[in-house]
């Protein structure tokens, strides 16, 4: 990409840049959800700027093995790529380090031999590589996990500012007007077509053309079955592959892994899951009893729904690509109720976005509430942590739909549920439910709002 998408991680690399105390950063997330080119943007706050790809220029692996004398590696660094090295000046950036342990352990001695240095690292298997490292830099490295671009990074980067700035502004009290509201339902058709991969929504920002943004996130998903050959000795590509269509057929509901093609055993299926979350394609979200927080302190296992980790790859997977044109002329005139029963896709984008606009400094978890008890099906979509209190949400189509599920969390005593939210494509609003608890109406676009500051 010629023009850099702004990304609200921008801030936080910013921050930790100025932070005296800093350590060596980890940048965490699946491959192609714009690492690097976060990474490059924030080197221009920099004098000098040294990139390092060891998949690239694995000669310089020499550097590391048996060597834990950082100032050494970062001088033969400098030498061999013709970049200065200067503490406060220079951010030294290492890519694609899961390819060498010894690169990996240098981020240790960086922090105590080098702090003065900004060394930043990132890898697009990288968590496959760490997993194997029976403790891997405790309290001497950081981490920021990045995802696809949210809705407020898609309304940035395609110059709607004015759309965001009034979103922000509204509230369940304070409703959008009229003419907003509509617009930005369009804007939420669009992103929910074009999805949240930035080389995706850059093709989209520059030629306005969903089949072309289609185009590249048919690339990044052949990209991606490209790399189970590189997970390691127990992955089985065609389990890999089956199983992650599984996944995007089976959004929205828990799953079964009789449901994957191939008739595979459930421990193979478990297995593959596991390597898929590890390299950041689906995102698990468990059910919790919903007692208290934190949530996961109560979850079961067993039962897990799985989020591919973004729409647009979720609607390729899904293969609407093959009459692309038909699918987007019913997503783009059909009512709001029409639209957001797509496939579950409601529910998973509302998921998505929980966790986008949550602290990048820390990988966060899903959790979503079902009556277990036999003969009864009550299931809220989503449960959270606010201000020490549970709040259920539930994701809605339009201005109807039962709310039972919900409204029977709420009354139950052991829980003390003051308040929920109908998450949906409405306008914001409040209404009561039937014993009186308030119920706020936050609508699929304006998630953000509620992680504003108060």
């Amino acid at each position: 990409m010629d023009k850099y998408l702004s990304r609200s991680i921008d801030q936080a690399l910013l921050e930790w840049k100025d932070n005296p105390r800093r350590k060596p950063l980890l940048v965490r997330g699946a491959r192609q959800v714009g690492k690097s080119s976060t990474i490059r943007h924030l080197g221009k706050n920099f004098k000098y700027f040294l990139e390092v790809n060891v998949e690239r220029n694995p000669e310089v692996m020499e550097f590391f093995k048996g060597s834990r004398d950082v100032k050494s590696i970062a001088a033969k660094l400098s030498d061999f790529f013709n970049v200065p090295v200067v503490p406060g000046e220079t951010l030294l950036f290492l890519d694609e380090i899961q390819k060498c342990e010894d690169v990996i352990h240098s981020l240790w001695f960086f922090k105590e031999d080098y702090p003065e240095l900004h060394v930043i690292a990132a890898g697009s298997l990288l968590e496959f590589a760490l997993k194997n490292l029976s403790s891997f830099g405790v309290g001497r490295v950081s981490s920021l996990f990045v995802y696809p671009m949210s809705f407020d990074e898609f309304l940035t980067a395609t110059r709607q500012e004015g759309l965001l700035r009034i979103k922000r502004n509204s509230s369940p009290t304070n409703p959008l007007p009229e003419a907003f509201y509509n617009r930005l339902v369009e804007a939420f058709r669009s992103y929910m077509l074009v999805g949240g991969m930035p080389e995706a929504v850059a093709t989209y920002t520059e030629t306005g053309s969903y089949r072309y943004s289609s185009d590249i996130v048919n690339e990044i998903i052949q990209g991606y079955q490209d790399d189970f050959a590189k997970y390691g000795a127990k992955a089985n590509p065609l389990l890999l592959r089956q199983t992650l269509i599984s996944v995007a057929h089976q959004a929205g509901a828990k799953f079964v892994c009789s449901r994957v093609e191939g008739q595979y055993r459930s421990a193979e299926v478990k297995v593959a899951l596991e390597m898929l979350k590890d390299a950041g394609l689906i995102i698990p979200t468990y059910h919790t009893d919903a007692n208290g927080v934190p949530l996961g302190a109560e979850i079961n296992e067993r039962v897990v729904k799985y989020l591919i980790h973004d729409t647009g790859v979720l609607l390729g997977i899904l293969g609407i690509d093959d009459d692309i044109d038909e699918r987007i002329k019913e997503m783009m005139v059909a009512d709001s109720i029409d639209l957001v029963d797509k496939g579950h896709v409601a529910e998973m984008m509302a998921g998505l976005e929980l966790i986008k606009y949550s602290s990048p400094q820390t990988r966060h978890q899903l959790y979503y509430w079902q009556n277990m008890n036999k003969g009864t099906c009550a299931e809220v979509d989503y449960v959270i942590g606010r201000s020490g209190s549970i709040v259920p949400i539930e994701v809605k189509s339009g201005v109807k739909g039962s709310m039972s599920s919900m409204y029977s969390l709420m009354r139950n005593p052991q829980k003390h549920i003051e308040m929920g939210i109908r998450c949906s494509l409405e306008n914001f609003g409040t209404f009561a439910s039937p014993d009186g608890k308030k119920i706020d109406i936050i609508p699929l676009y304006a998630i953000s709002n509620l992680f504003a500051e108060k």
